[in-house]
């Protein structure tokens, strides 16, 4: 257990929410300098400033090799992930904020970590690593596969800890018990994946204390989870804004959004970066004592273009059909088959309307003819869907 003096990281992470958002404004407006972007006298305006996507990432890197133009400083890593999209690792201390998240696992001094992310172009088993040592644990840097010879470097150095996905551990463990060799894991740190209830109770039973990180590429660490194991806590180096996908508009507290996130690395100044991911704020604080803000972790995709009669339908067009209407608070639209035909459903949040009038701005906006349904507001669930695919492809 890590003593009572250091269940905390650092400092940063028990300051009061006035204290935080003075510094990251602080931080923000010199990020937004060095984009050459005009200053916001609060962290609200950030809302109004114009939301970074994938794609459009993808495209300026083309443009602009290898960072798209992005004021990179202090390069020494040049990774690649799927896009492709190029991402810049620096070697300064903590450089991707792994380390809060492994403080919090418990990880430090006399650990020695089994990093099992990979090595391989993309960063995450650098990511991990860069933490691991900010905290002082030494690094079996193991990347992925070659299960039984995982086991017995395992067993042979007294890797004390697992960094990896979160189903790999267990495929390391049942070798292991096949092999008949018995490992020393104590806590493990994941990511990059769902970690299933049962299996984290599994782990318990094990007697491995795991918990689990939300982070990317291009970004680093985002939130992680603390003892407490209520939601993730937003780690203290990023702004993170819950979305409405299609839109850069903030949804309201508990409801599901888009993840979009502004790095305050000066090294890699990332504004309002669209992860493609939902989740929701979470209200309160962690009782493990953190103020910081919480979300409640992975909760699927936001990019939910789907082709509907062979057009494609995409959230930005529902976005555009809410906008045009100001009695209609939200909308979604639903996919479905009768007999060999898609059909197209939209369901409005509205007190009232005219369903002609709405059924037209449909058609123009998304290209395709569709039925209109209005229903109260409020019953749309808050699952963040605006396209709901019921299709059956099996």
């Amino acid at each position: 257990m890590l003593d009572e003096n250091r269940k905390h990281y650092d400092a940063l992470e028990t300051r009061s929410a006035d204290a935080r958002a003075a510094d990251q404004l602080a931080q923000l407006n010199a990020q937004l300098a060095s984009n050459g972007m005009a200053a916001v006298a609060s962290l609200d305006e950030l809302a109004g400033l114009p939301v970074l996507r994938k794609s459009e990432l993808v495209a300026r890197q083309a443009e602009h090799p290898p960072f798209g133009g992005l004021p990179v400083r202090n390069l020494a890593h040049v990774f690649q992930s799927p896009g492709p999209i190029y991402e810049p690792g620096g070697v300064s201390h903590d450089w991707w904020r792994m380390g809060r998240f492994l403080h919090a696992v418990g990880i430090g001094p006399g650990d020695v970590v089994q990093n099992c992310f990979g090595y391989h172009l993309t960063p995450a088993g650098m990511i991990f690593e860069s933490g691991a040592r900010a905290v002082g644990a030494a690094v079996l840097p193991a990347g992925v596969g070659q299960t039984e010879l995982q086991v017995r470097a395992a067993k042979d150095v007294g890797c004390t800890a697992y960094a990896g996905t979160p189903d790999y551990l267990k495929v390391i463990l049942d070798k292991a018990d096949e092999m008949g060799v018995e490992l020393a894991f104590a806590r493990a740190a994941v990511g990059g994946g769902a970690l299933f209830p049962s299996l984290r109770t599994e782990y318990a039973d094990r007697g491995i204390a795991c918990l689990q990180c939300y982070a990317t590429a291009d970004l680093g660490n985002i939130a992680y989870e603390s003892e407490a194991m209520e939601g993730m806590i937003v780690d203290e180096g990023v702004i993170v804004e819950i979305v409405r996908p299609g839109t850069g508009d903030p949804v309201a507290e508990g409801e599901v959004g888009e993840v979009v996130v502004t790095t305050l690395n000066p090294d890699y100044p990332l504004i309002r970066f669209a992860t493609g991911d939902l989740s929701a704020v979470l209200p309160g604080q962690s009782p493990c004592g953190r103020t910081n803000l919480r979300i409640k972790g992975w909760m699927g995709r936001a990019d939910q273009t789907t082709k509907i009669k062979g057009m494609f339908v995409r959230p930005e067009q529902v976005a555009e059909f809410v906008g045009r209407h100001a009695g209609v608070g939200r909308a979604r639209v639903i996919a479905t088959r009768e007999g060999e035909m898609d059909v197209m459903t939209v369901r409005v949040e509205a007190e009232g309307g005219d369903v002609a009038v709405l059924a037209e701005s449909v058609a123009a906006v998304m290209k395709l003819k569709g039925r209109v349904e209005i229903v109260a507001p409020g019953s749309l669930p808050n699952d963040g869907l605006v396209i709901d695919d019921q299709r059956k492809y099996e």
